[in-house]
């Protein structure tokens, strides 16, 4: 098996790549190692000293490290973790962790609105977020504000704030004149 690397905007975070589907279908965010007992991956990528956040998409694993880890030192552990899972044969997730998460619900008097947001989202900003090792999904819509969750690379990326304002609040705008601002979210 050969894991290929790529790096991201995000410093922090490196992309790998194993060459076979991690998820089926949506995207699982591990900001912390809180949780990550849902996914026999992520717990074992944990298990490398100096690994702050785990993410997977359709096809990659994004790893965030702490500053004080070099990915010289950390980056073949990461690697050896991930080889070692897709030979054990486990499954990337547990159980109903597997449901893909995405987009927050969202019912009332704005829902045609929120329903033309998603839409760009999911056509338009997640596919190019994801060549970074991330996902953006909508998190909610009150008084023209969209409000943003960025998981993965995107999650602390320096370049995160420029791409939010002038990327995806101006692609927003620009279609649904409802839209004033955008603004990112916590977990």
């Amino acid at each position: 098996m050969f894991i290929q690397t790529e790096s991201t905007p995000n410093p922090a975070t490196l992309k790998f790549l194993p060459g076979q589907t991690v998820l089926e279908t949506g995207t699982a965010d591990f900001p912390t190692s809180e949780g990550a007992e849902k996914s026999p991956l992520a717990d074992r990528i944990f298990k490398v000293q100096g690994v702050n956040g785990v993410f997977f998409g359709n096809d990659f694993v994004t790893v965030t490290k702490a500053d004080s880890a070099e990915w010289d030192h950390i980056k073949p552990a990461i690697l050896g973790a991930i080889m070692e899972h897709f030979q054990s044969g486990k499954p990337v997730m547990i159980g109903e962790a597997s449901a893909p998460s995405g987009h927050a619900e969202h019912d009332g008097e704005d829902s045609e609105i929120v329903g033309q947001i998603k839409e760009l989202l999911d056509t338009r900003v997640r596919p190019a977020v994801a060549q970074d090792g991330g996902d953006i999904t909508f998190h909610g819509f009150d008084r023209g504000v969209v409000y943003l969750h960025m998981q993965g690379a995107c999650a602390g990326c320096p370049s995160s704030t420029i791409t939010l304002k002038m990327g995806i609040e101006n692609l927003l705008r620009h279609y649904i004149p409802e839209v004033t601002e955008v603004r990112p979210v916590g977990v």
